[in-house]
């Protein structure tokens, strides 16, 4: 059967990731791991700083490897480390364990493809979402695109409406999955 592929659904906030992964596990039947900082963000009543990068981190790790584990091809992963780092930098520069930067590297290795959802979609308010202006959404978007670019790591774009999206998303997949 061969190696269980990681799938990473990669953006910055309000891009349709969270349903995208949804629907790609159910498409697929198998599993996906939501993005930690969520939960994380409810327990705290939205009071986080650099300090708890290390926590998010390792919460985030700790559902990645979950689907992973009861994968038997694919597993999705709603974000990955790339984007706690990538959000460290953006709200606290130069803050936060080292640590968490040198997993997100080697952690982006594991994963077999990346669908990068673009921001061409409406923002949806979120008390946990920060840019809803388009010029910093636009920043986000090329922010999260140059992750994967520099990295060379093997990315999807997924643009258009939900229904285009989820079309190109499924067509990535079925090409990996072979």
């Amino acid at each position: 059967m061969g190696d269980v592929k990681r799938i990473a659904v990669f953006g910055t906030e309000s891009t349709g990731k969270t349903t995208l992964a949804q629907r790609l596990a159910t498409y697929f039947g198998e599993p996906w791991s939501p993005e930690f900082v969520r939960e994380y963000w409810e327990i705290r009543d939205g009071k986080i700083g650099p300090g708890d990068l290390g926590t998010i981190a390792l919460g985030q790790m700790a559902n990645e490897d979950l689907a992973h584990s009861l994968a038997r091809r694919v597993a999705f992963c709603d974000t990955e480390l790339i984007t706690c780092t990538l959000w460290n930098e953006v709200l606290f520069p130069g803050e936060g364990p080292g640590w968490v930067r040198t997993e997100a590297e080697a952690r982006a290795r594991d994963f077999s493809l990346y669908l990068l959802c673009d921001a061409d979609v409406a923002f949806a308010p979120d008390p946990q979402r920060c840019f809803p202006e388009a010029t910093a959404r636009e920043r986000a978007r090329g922010l999260w695109r140059d992750a994967v670019v520099s990295r060379g790591l093997p990315f999807v774009e997924i643009r258009g409406d939900w229904a285009e999206r989820e079309r190109t998303a499924i067509a990535a997949v079925e090409r990996l999955l072979g």
